[in-house]
């Protein structure tokens, strides 16, 4: 069974009037593939090695674009990103990578368990190799409030 338009009492121009919405549904999926994108990336740029960082109360500095994370773990290896390097090819290993020159920052972390003498020690490694430009890297920790002493109440007796 056929209808015919031009039989039908209906108007011709309202029927088939244009319509002057913007479809935004192909605009959203954009965004919604953008945001999982971005979700998937951002994790996969920072060091991932797990140690256990000190805090500190000091104020943020600003990171640059591509740092070079030098990490000492808690069972004293050493790491460069997230590569383990032996201690005594930790300069050769930084001289090899594309963006790394002596007059950038090497970024040092170090595992809350690892002694002060080993970090020290990694740091003279770093300075004798012409890296002297360290800087240490730590949790962004809560200054401690200022204590209160309150005074003590005196009971009335009767």
């Amino acid at each position: 069974m056929g209808v015919s338009l031009a039989e039908s009492d209906l108007d011709d121009d309202s029927d088939f009037a244009e319509s002057h919405e913007i479809n935004v549904t192909p605009f959203i999926d954009v965004i919604l593939v953008l945001l999982i994108i971005f979700m998937v990336a951002a994790p996969l740029s920072t060091v991932d090695l797990p140690i256990d960082l000190p805090t500190s109360t000091a104020t943020p500095q600003k990171k640059p674009d591509k740092p070079t994370y030098v990490s000492i773990k808690s069972d004293l290896t050493l790491a460069i990103g997230e590569d383990v390097v032996k201690r005594v090819d930790l300069v050769h290993s930084l001289d090899g990578l594309a963006d790394m020159g002596k007059d950038k920052y090497v970024f040092l972390r170090a595992d809350r368990a690892v002694p002060y003498g080993e970090l020290m020690g990694v740091m003279e490694i770093l300075r004798s190799g012409g890296y002297s430009r360290i800087k240490l890297v730590a949790l962004e920790g809560v200054p401690a409030a200022a204590t209160v002493t309150v005074p003590a109440t005196e009971t009335l007796k009767p």
